[in-house]
C-alpha cells in the first residue's frame, strides 16, 4: 500500500485529517505514534472542529517543519505547499472544501489527506 493509501485507511479506521497525515509520515519524523496522534489531535474537523484551515494541510505542514526544519525560516516552503493546497483542493479552510454554506463540495476528506501527503513529499526530497 502506498503512502497516500495508507493514509486515507488510517482516516478510515478513525484517525483525523491531520493525524491520518502525520502518521503516514511517522518514520521520518522519527517520532512515536501516540505522539504524532496526540499532536494532530486538535486539528480534526478544520482546527478544532471550527471547520477553519484543512487538518490535512496542517498536517502536512506540520510534517514539513519536523522533516526538514534546520534552524533556518521555512516561510517559502510552507507557503508554497500551502499555496499548492489551495490550488489542487480548491481550498485550505475545512468549511469551503466541504461546501457548507454553497452545498458544492471542493474535495473530499479522503482526498484532502491524500493530497497533502503527496504534496509534502517533494519538500522532503530536497
Amino acid at each position: 500500500m502506498d503512502r497516500t493509501e495508507y493514509a486515507a485507511e488510517l482516516h478510515r479506521q478513525g484517525c483525523n485529517c491531520c493525524q491520518a497525515v502525520l502518521l503516514a509520515y511517522q518514520e521520518e519524523t522519527g517520532l512515536s505514534e501516540e505522539a504524532l496522534m496526540a499532536v494532530g489531535v486538535p486539528f480534526g474537523s478544520g482546527m478544532g472542529r471550527t471547520k477553519g484551515n484543512c487538518g490535512a494541510l496542517v498536517g502536512a505542514e506540520m510534517v514539513l517543519g519536523l522533516c526538514t526544519y534546520e534552524g533556518k525560516k521555512m516561510h517559502k516552503d510552507a507557503a508554497a505547499l500551502y499555496d499548492a493546497f489551495g490550488e489542487k483542493c480548491g481550498a485550505t479552510v475545512c468549511g469551503v472544501l466541504k461546501g457548507l454554506e454553497t452545498g458544492v463540495m471542493l474535495c473530499s476528506c479522503e482526498d484532502c489527506i491524500k493530497n497533502g501527503v503527496e504534496l509534502v513529499a517533494p519538500f522532503l526530497e530536497k
